[in-house]
């Protein structure tokens, strides 16, 4: 008894670890209670446990990152992290405690019904949390402008006619701006700072992002799957920042329901009925393949920053890029002459998008093994 594999489901919090531990066989999983969430306590946990190596562990994905994790790995221990929104769950079941979602997943990871997900290396976790925090400010700017908007239509102040918002005409006119009384002219000036405070903020974060991708480990795919219209460095960056490797995906459809692009199903028996798409999966890359994929509306073209991207890059990558665009571009229109909405015809070219985005990364590899032959 000694040998045998324990699996040991973990109910982690910010200060707490509910534990519970399930021996193989079909025997109930025993809980073993809650230890503070400290190295030495986690120590003294393993110690209690005996024999790292017939220990499995496991817990749920969340705010408290992959530093369990990472630790357990040091020990020698194996341990996945589960992905939340895949762990089964009992229709009837409306009691929640830390001590029985500790024991669900121990039961459930020795039956081998949990999805663990993708635990990215530090130096891939630190690029993603730049392209998150550059995200975050995006939405943070949004407010800012849109708080500001209102503002001036509460006291009847439009811009002028022919003059596009947040243009460099529209910052001027902004500039002009005048107001009666002091209160909303202090306001005004607030909301005026905090957009001025954001922009910096983007453009810093910007910078950086620039930096990894010209000089960071991951630099020669981000340029290649740059030679992709409506995919620039941004876009290719928090792709690389987001994924870590292409070669968790075997084919480019898991790559699609990995982003959350394709359609949902419900068939029985010789009925077959599919849906909207499932959105599960990662849902900053299917915001990037979605923003992307409005690129395709226009004509297939190679000019201006695109052929700048493309310069340097190998036949095979860009030929991939032109067949690209010339195919989601058909597919657009097509699908609106069959009378599909706009947003669901995007939709449908950011589903195709990734299939090409998937197969550039395959060339890549490729030509970087032919280079160290």
């Amino acid at each position: 008894m000694k040998d045998t594999t324990k699996y040991v489901g973990l109910d982690v919090s910010k200060e707490k670890i509910a534990v519970a531990v399930a021996d193989e066989g079909r025997g109930d999983p025993r809980y073993i209670g809650m230890i503070p969430y400290s190295v030495e306590e986690i120590r003294k946990l393993v110690k209690k446990l005996r024999n790292t190596q017939n220990l499995r562990m496991c817990y749920e994905a969340g705010v408290t990152g992959y530093g369990l994790y990472r630790l357990f790995k040091s020990m020698g221990i194996e341990c996945e992290v589960i992905a939340p929104s895949l762990i089964p769950q009992k229709p009837g079941e409306r009691v929640k405690t830390d001590r029985r979602d500790a024991i669900r997943l121990a039961r459930l990871y020795r039956s081998g019904e949990l999805t663990p997900i993708h635990v990215p290396n530090e130096e891939d976790e630190a690029l993603r949390d730049l392209v998150r925090a550059r995200e975050d400010v995006k939405e943070d700017e949004l407010r800012a402008k849109h708080r500001l908007i209102k503002f001036l239509l509460r006291h009847e102040i439009r811009s002028p006619k022919g003059v596009k918002r947040w243009t460099k005409k529209y910052n001027e006119w902004l500039d002009t701006l005048t107001f009666d009384h002091s209160s909303s002219r202090v306001v005004f000036q607030e909301y005026m700072h905090q957009l001025t405070e954001i922009q910096q903020r983007l453009k810093r974060l910007e910078e950086e992002i620039e930096v990894e991708a010209t000089e960071g480990v991951h630099a020669p795919i981000i340029k290649a799957l740059q030679t992709l219209r409506g995919v620039a460095v941004i876009t290719a960056t928090s792709l690389v920042a987001e994924l870590g490797t292409f070669k968790r995906f075997a084919t480019p459809n898991q790559f699609m329901a990995y982003a959350g692009l394709v359609p949902s199903e419900s068939s029985s028996g010789d009925m077959r009925k599919q849906g909207k798409i499932t959105k599960t999966g990662n849902r900053h890359v299917r915001r990037l393949l979605v923003e992307a994929a409005w690129s395709y509306r226009y004509q297939p073209a190679v000019k201006g920053n695109l052929k700048k991207r493309q310069k340097g890059q190998p036949p095979s990558i860009t030929g991939i890029s032109w067949k690209a665009q010339k195919r989601l571009h058909k597919k657009y229109f097509r699908l609106l002459a069959k009378g599909k909405q706009t947003a669901k015809a995007v939709t449908a070219v950011a589903r195709e998008l990734a299939g090409f985005i998937w197969a550039i990364a395959q060339e890549f590899e490729k030509e970087q093994e032919t280079k160290a032959i």
